[in-house]
């Protein structure tokens, strides 16, 4: 298949300036790049891009659709938006190294992530497994971090334990494969449990590991609140020790000890990086964070298993210590900060008879039923077997804006998709940067952004023919009218289609042709290779 793509504004992903061209891709990549008018003999198809932008594929570094890309495979949040990859694995806790028994829990765990439906087969155990599932066939090309949480429950198991260094050995080994297998990296999640409970000589010990395969540790470090510069310096510190490459997944400042701190913290990335450290960030360009209802809970309550903890819930003693965290010292779980109920908001939920709470604050349904919010908290976490979905509205505007103009900045959705209001995030990331804050705001040139939702995330990835549009690279490209693109998904609404794509190329392929959807489903797992390339 030939298509010429004539007439584009082309932003190629280094930042430099824009120049018109005509772009023909063959075979899934990109054949030639004219800047003078082309012919298109033996072209089967002509695209006018007049007045459009094409850039290469965007990249989201911190995607949660790693069943959802399973179960939908045509992906439309992200296809919609212009997305061609994303990082799966992310915070901790995915669906590969498992066995069959750590995999029943994590399916229940992150529930409220992916949803966990009785009848879909997985057939995987391993990360290698894993990534040859994906390529039957998904929508966006898909990179994949191993997941911390889930080699410590492999290994040590779900329980606030320290590892002995025999146990650090084997989760250095089962990561060593892992990373053999094709992963890029390696995620935390330091305030989900159980990755919670390992201190930094294992973090250590694991980072060293990724390293040695050239690789990056991507952390969900331990306070976004509370506590959040300490936690940021301590990743920072860890994997400068460590000689890892550091990728802060969902770089933010949030709640209120936080507000306009943000010049402290890039402060500190600056002098890190002058040190000769190797850091890179993402960031989604809205205020409130997503996650479960149940990670809120201090750490020693979501100790072991589901029923473990469910069991807590309904025992007098521990739930006397579980409201003296929520509400008086700080939880853990909540970025060492008492939870503010008028914040939390119920955004999906597992079992159908608790619909009607979506789109509630716990406040609010505390306030309409007459009751305590925190009994509230706990009677849905108990009815919903911990599957509930949240949005907090705790973050600062300023925040958001300094940080996502820094020059490590790459994009991520941190999208959930799944509940009846899941944060508009996961639809809207993309064309959010492009609209309101490039084109509307004006925070930083088109070629920039484009910079940091291509080309960035590619160095970081270390993909050796995506992420900027150049002669024989891959075609993953995207066209979009730049007076128009915008993100329509709205808190009310968060399932809407971005505004002003017209086409999306995966592997030459049109997984969306004038602004339709095609059920196109080219993409395929990008996997790290022995010189330490993705491929």
């Amino acid at each position: 298949m030939r298509t010429l793509i004539r007439s584009a504004t082309v932003i190629d992903g280094t930042e430099t300036a824009r120049y018109q061209a005509d772009v023909l891709v063959e075979d899934g990549r990109i054949a030639a790049i004219h800047t003078e008018s082309a012919q298109s003999p033996g072209a089967d198809r002509v695209i006018d891009a007049t007045g459009l932008v094409l850039a290469p594929g965007f990249i989201d570094m911190h995607a949660h659709s790693d069943l959802q890309i399973l179960l939908n495979p045509t992906h439309p949040s992200r296809i919609t938006q212009g997305v061609t990859t994303e990082v799966l694995g992310q915070d901790g806790l995915s669906y590969a190294p498992v066995t069959s028994e750590v995999l029943a829990v994590v399916r229940r765990k992150i529930a409220g992530w992916n949803s966990d439906p009785s009848d879909f087969d997985f057939d995987w155990r391993s990360v290698g497994d894993y990534l040859d599932r994906l390529d039957r066939g998904i929508a966006t090309n898909a990179a994949y971090l191993v997941p911390h949480g889930v080699v410590r429950a492999l290994v040590v198991g779900w329980d606030d334990i320290p590892a002995t260094p025999e146990q650090i050995a084997e989760m250095q080994r089962i990561v060593g494969q892992a990373m053999s297998e094709g992963a890029v990296g390696l995620s935390a999640g330091l305030t989900y449990t159980p990755g919670m409970y390992a201190d930094n000589d294992e973090l250590l010990a694991l980072c060293r590991t990724v390293a040695e395969y050239g690789g990056y540790f991507s952390p969900h470090h331990r306070s976004y609140g509370a506590g959040a510069m300490e936690a940021y310096a301590e990743m920072v510190d860890l994997t400068s020790r460590a000689g890892c490459a550091l990728h802060l997944a969902h770089t933010t400042l949030n709640f209120g000890p936080n507000k306009g701190r943000a010049p402290e913290l890039l402060a500190l990335l600056d002098a890190a990086t002058e040190a000769g450290a190797d850091i890179s960030l993402d960031t989604y360009p809205y205020l409130p964070g997503a996650t479960t209802l149940s990670a809120i809970l201090p750490s020693w309550s979501s100790a072991g298993s589901t029923e473990e903890t469910l069991a807590r819930l309904t025992d007098p003693e521990a739930l006397t210590r579980i409201r003296e965290h929520l509400e008086v010292t700080g939880s853990d779980g909540c970025h060492g900060v008492t939870a503010e109920w008028n914040t939390i908001e119920i955004s999906g939920v597992g079992h159908d008879e608790l619909n009607h709470y979506v789109g509630q604050t716990i406040e609010q349904i505390a306030t309409a039923e007459g009751r305590d919010p925190f009994d509230v908290c706990i009677d849905i976490l108990l009815r919903d077997e911990l599957a509930s979905g949240i949005l907090q509205h705790v973050g600062h505007e300023e925040n958001v804006q300094a940080i996502m103009q820094h020059p490590r900045h790459t994009g991520g959705s941190d999208g959930l998709l799944v509940g009846a209001k899941p944060h508009p995030r996961g639809w809207g990331t993309f064309a959010r940067y492009l609209g309101h804050y490039c084109r509307d705001l004006g925070l930083m040139s088109l070629e920039e952004c484009v910079g940091h939702l291509s080309g960035r995330a590619a160095t970081r990835l270390r993909l050796v023919d995506r992420g900027f549009i150049r002669p024989g690279y891959a075609a993953d490209l995207v066209l979009f009218d730049p007076d128009t693109v915008a993100d329509t998904a709205t808190f009310d609404q968060p399932r809407q289609a971005a505004a002003g794509f017209t086409h999306v190329f995966v592997r030459g392929q049109l997984a969306l042709d004038d602004g339709e959807l095609t059920g196109v489903t080219a993409g395929r797992s990008l996997r790290r290779g022995a010189d330490g390339g993705v491929r």
